[in-house]
């Protein structure tokens, strides 16, 4: 393996005399699958990775995520300002977000209610995790700005494969090599490396070639073109739109993504039709907000119950199998006594309350079906490419719902 020594001091935890070894090559255990070997990253002209491991030893789709959930949170950063997080699964976001505070709700719902005051990178990172647990169970982290103690003592806490970040300060650094007995992945990137303005693929020992998506993302150019009778869109709903179009950007297409208080609620990734994106994501942003619900926030768990036992526990209380969890023999083993039926109609009310959510698409919306299921779950707001020849149609029924509609005029798909 290659190696060349420079001081990469960036970051608390590369301060002063310490020197760590940046390889022009990394050799990995294998590639997508146990059988596909050799595997490696490398750089084409032979320079230094942008990279450093400081801790484990990352594998393909480690990298995978970490690479695309670096570019995620530093646009996010850019765009808003503000430091920001992601949650990675299988080179897709699970959850998205900026530092934005935390309500005493959402702190319970994420389980960081008893570490006092976070800091904005800390709820940026409750946030990308807690939109959707399920899916984030053994996710990669991504976090735009150096990871800080009560962040890393925040992740300590999950079930996670590994993080990237452009710095750790020695308490964050020592926090996070306490898990997996040591062997926990840390990387370590510099956050001043650019890519090649031309990046290139192979697939079936055929080479593609393209441009990198680099198109800034922003107000101005992507919110100017409000289609629909309702052309109010407020400021802080066009920080969310942003939000979701960065959040698309790099998830695996067809997708689509609600977002509500500068985070991602609800991610429909990689379905090979658009509703199909629209109801995935709007189940998720509906479970979303049921966990906020008095039925759930009083669930009588047992105190040995672990953390994702009880995410499942909570899954199946809120879906249409609850009584999986429910039943005699079942209960007993998640909550001290057995909780009421949290029924299809308490359901229905409480998803009725939560308004005012914004909605991005990575291409344009076929039928006005799509409209009708994200008004469903509260949608006010959406951003989408246009370009269909049905476009009339999606307009009109988003004037029907008083929704506010944006024509990007970006394609966002990512493969």
């Amino acid at each position: 393996m290659h190696r060349t020594e420079i001081n990469f001091a960036r970051g608390k935890a590369a301060a002063g005399k310490e020197v760590f070894t940046m390889e022009t090559e990394r050799l990995l255990k294998y590639g997508c699958n146990p059988n596909q070997k050799p595997a490696r990253i490398y750089m084409n002209d032979g320079s230094a990775l942008p990279i450093t491991v400081l801790s484990g030893n990352p594998g393909y789709i480690n990298l995978l995520d970490a690479f695309n959930g670096w570019q995620l949170v530093r646009e996010l950063k850019a765009a808003t300002g503000m430091p920001a997080a992601t949650s990675f699964k299988h080179v897709s976001p699970a959850g998205a977000a900026i530092g934005r505070p935390l309500s005493d709700t959402l702190k319970k719902i994420y389980f960081v209610d008893d570490l006092g005051e976070l800091s904005p990178l800390a709820c940026a990172y409750a946030r990308a995790r807690g939109a959707d647990r399920m899916s984030s169970f053994g996710d990669w982290i991504s976090l735009s700005d150096e990871c800080d103690a009560i962040t890393a003592t925040l992740i300590a806490r999950e079930v996670s494969d590994g993080i990237i970040a452009p710095g750790y300060s020695e308490e964050a650094l020592a926090i996070l090599k306490t898990k997996r007995k040591g062997n926990y992945n840390i990387v370590q990137i510099d956050p001043n490396y650019e890519p090649p303005k031309v990046e290139h693929k192979e697939v079936f020992g055929v080479t593609f070639e393209q441009g990198r998506n680099d198109l800034a993302i922003n107000e101005e150019t992507m919110l100017s073109n409000i289609v629909t009778e309702n052309k109010d869109i407020p400021e802080d709903k066009k920080f969310d739109l942003i939000i979701s179009l960065i959040t698309l950007k790099y998830t695996q297409s067809n997708s689509v993504c609600y977002v509500k208080d500068g985070q991602a609620i609800g991610i429909g990734a990689g379905q090979q039709s658009r509703i199909h994106c629209t109801r995935l994501a709007g189940t998720k942003a509906d479970n979303w907000w049921l966990r906020q619900a008095p039925q759930v926030l009083n669930l009588p768990f047992r105190d040995d119950i672990k953390r994702p036992d009880r995410d499942n526990a909570i899954d199946l209380y809120i879906g249409e199998d609850y009584m999986d969890i429910l039943a005699d023999g079942e209960w007993e083993r998640v909550f001290t006594e057995k909780p009421p039926v949290f029924t299809k109609e308490e359901r229905q009310a409480w998803i009725a309350k939560n308004t005012d959510v914004c909605l991005g698409s990575d291409a344009f919306f076929p039928f006005p079906d799509n409209i009708d299921r994200a008004y469903k779950s509260g949608v006010k707001y959406i951003v989408e490419p246009g370009g269909s020849i049905r476009d009339d149609i999606v307009i009109e029924q988003c004037n029907k719902y008083g929704i506010a509609m944006a024509f990007c005029g970006l394609r966002l798909f990512h493969h």
